[in-house]
């Protein structure tokens, strides 16, 4: 496989690997992968927060795909995981980062919550872009975020067994690690440096035709 380097190279960059912390709620980034809804109540059961909040409704990876909103049907996982109802937000029209943030932020704010402690789960490689996401949207708060403990061949396995397959799983990851220097110029997101070693794979990956999810 001889894209596996270099995306391993992205996807190390992408990953945070913050260890989480007690947080007033998690929140469950709205996506295709199931397994964001799975670790948001794995951590719920663990004692981290006393409530989950999923958002998402459809967006540019499930608009299509997915018959209802992504936090709909995180939220039916989460209940199969043993998440009581009770303790689950829904935010079910978002369909991108931005509006992730800001809908979650009124949503919790109508509850009460001016500034939460919020642990974030996402998939693996986007944890970098939503903290810098949440840099711009949302800075005055305390927040973490972490993902599914996955290595890149289960989440490809995974994300295929969910109707994803693996080529337009890696232009995912390659399209997202674009928009790290593209919404950071636009002021979607906070700047980060971004090393010379992670350029070269991607133009790498874009090279062997993982282009499909690239912003024009």
């Amino acid at each position: 496989m001889e894209y596996l380097k270099p995306l391993q190279t992205i996807w190390d960059y992408l990953c945070l690997h913050q260890a989480p912390e007690k947080a007033d709620c998690i929140v469950g980034f709205g996506n295709f992968n199931t397994d964001i809804a799975r670790r948001a109540a794995e951590l719920y059961l663990q004692g981290y927060a006393p409530r989950v909040l999923f958002t998402g409704g459809l967006g540019r990876n499930t608009e299509g795909l997915l018959p209802e909103p992504e936090a709909v049907r995180f939220a039916r996982v989460a209940m199969e995981c043993g998440v009581p109802e009770a303790a689950i937000i829904l935010e079910d029209k978002s369909r991108n980062t931005a509006e992730n943030i800001l809908f979650t932020r009124e949503k919790l704010r109508e509850l009460g919550l001016q500034q939460p402690r919020i642990l974030g789960v996402h998939q693996p490689f986007m944890e970098r872009r939503i903290k810098a996401a949440m840099g711009v949207y949302w800075p005055e708060i305390s927040f973490q975020v972490t993902s599914p403990q996955v290595t890149i061949p289960e989440y490809l396995h995974r994300a295929k067994q969910q109707g994803i397959s693996e080529n337009a799983s890696i232009s995912v990851i390659v399209g997202d690690f674009q928009r790290m220097e593209l919404y950071a110029q636009k002021g979607w997101q906070l700047p980060q440096e971004i090393p010379e070693e992670a350029w070269q794979a991607f133009h790498a990956l874009v090279e062997m035709g993982f282009d499909k999810q690239l912003a024009k």
